[in-house]
């Protein structure tokens, strides 16, 4: 049931991420085509008003298809028609004002000759194959035609539909992380044992849950004096006076030593909490935002120098992680959530494509140079983003692999 939520929690962390990108798009006039959560094939899918909605089989991540990321040129058509056209060699005929129009840039009368083009493909008798290669095509170049066509926009716009995604998930830690200071964060153990460990010295001396403990070897203190007490005693017998329920008991018990090589009786004490009213845990989680942001930022140079290799992890790891803090409570929970948002936001806003910060590098660079990048020009940074991504997403998984393994 923990894996169950911590895979919800992954998924809601993207689909938020993936909500920035889509609403922000809508506010500046890009209607998105589709809204995936996971990657396609889709596992299920529907439509409505136009937008394609789905939840893919493939979980690595989400994406929302915005409209024409890249204007449009002749050979667009050519390389999704060619099979088309090898088997219906009248559909070159056909594309030839459509690619003539878009090879001059004059996309309007792209668009006006357009139909003429669709009209002629579904005529044509196709391999399935073909077919699907001139559909997808076809649909490429019709949405970079559309008015509302990403390229179109001023750089502003596109860079606001872009920021939208990490900025969501940074909103949504800093929200994440003010819960958990509203709900309480430890300042220090109390004396109430919280938890004994069956089998374990302490509970075959009878100590419970509930119990406070008063004294060891006769010594007074606070929590984290009583426990450095037991751990000093180098396995000796130690004896607790403890209250239970308002009556005075003496236990007595013998330590075990650990793989650590301190000793212990097998018990743990309770927490205390601290919580703090909204104003203030608004601050707080403002100020760990910060800390934990730029311990991630560090984290990623190591990983660039290769010592911090050890840190990286995948999906398997981080839902290992998210599992594990269920099971010791909601507020733990929500605070590692929060981390694998802030995570998320600042992987994206890498300068990679096709990661959202190399989309946003780019539309800088396009308003610096005054005109649009080439296409081609994309798709070879995207190769190597691609190729930087898989690879940590490789050397995560390999350290989660020798985690599970005890390595």
């Amino acid at each position: 049931m923990n894996v169950a939520v911590a895979i919800g929690g992954l998924a809601f962390l993207i689909m938020i991420h993936e909500a920035g990108h889509f609403f922000v798009a809508l506010a500046v006039k890009m209607r998105p085509r589709r809204f995936y959560i996971f990657f396609p094939p889709a596992l299920v899918k529907w439509k409505r008003n136009g937008i394609e909605y789905g939840i893919g089989s493939i979980p690595l991540g989400g994406y929302v298809k915005i409209p024409g990321m890249h204007k449009p040129a002749a050979g667009d058509l050519e390389l999704h028609l060619r099979q088309a056209q090898t088997e219906v060699p009248s559909l070159k005929e056909a594309a030839a004002p459509v690619e003539q129009a878009l090879a001059e840039e004059q996309f309007d009368e792209a668009r006006g000759r357009f139909p003429k083009l669709r009209a002629a493909v579904e005529r044509a008798e196709l391999s399935e194959h073909a077919h699907r290669a001139a559909e997808r095509g076809l649909a490429d170049v019709e949405d970079a035609l559309s008015s509302d066509a990403y390229w179109r926009a001023p750089s502003s716009k596109r860079i606001a539909v872009i920021a939208a995604g990490p900025l969501t998930n940074f909103v949504f830690a800093i929200l994440a992380l003010a819960i958990v200071f509203m709900l309480g964060v430890p300042t220090g153990a109390t004396r109430t044992v919280e938890e004994v460990v069956p089998g374990s010295p302490a509970a075959q001396a009878g100590l419970q849950p509930g119990d406070e403990v008063l004294a060891v070897n006769g010594t007074e203190g606070e929590a984290a004096d009583l426990a450095e007490s037991i751990r000093e005693g180098e396995g000796g017998p130690v004896t607790l006076t403890v209250d239970r329920d308002g009556e005075t008991l003496t236990l007595e018990g013998t330590p075990q030593e650990q793989t650590d090589g301190s000793y212990r009786l097998g018990f743990a004490f309770g927490l205390q909490y601290e919580s703090y009213g909204p104003l203030k845990s608004i601050g707080l989680a403002l100020e760990t935002t910060w800390e934990v942001t730029k311990a991630i930022g560090d984290s990623l140079a190591r990983i660039v120098t290769g010592s911090g290799r050890d840190e990286v992890a995948s999906v398997v790891g981080i839902t290992a992680v998210s599992s594990e803090s269920l099971e010791a409570g909601f507020r733990y929970y929500l605070q590692v959530l929060a981390f694998i948002s802030l995570s998320l936001a600042l992987l994206n806003l890498l300068p990679l494509l096709p990661l959202d910060g190399g989309h946003i590098a780019f539309s800088i660079a396009e308003r610096v140079r005054g005109r649009a990048i080439a296409r081609a020009t994309y798709e070879r940074f995207s190769m190597v983003g691609i190729a930087l991504v898989l690879l940590l997403f490789f050397i995560g998984l390999s350290n989660d692999i020798d985690r599970l393994r005890g390595g």
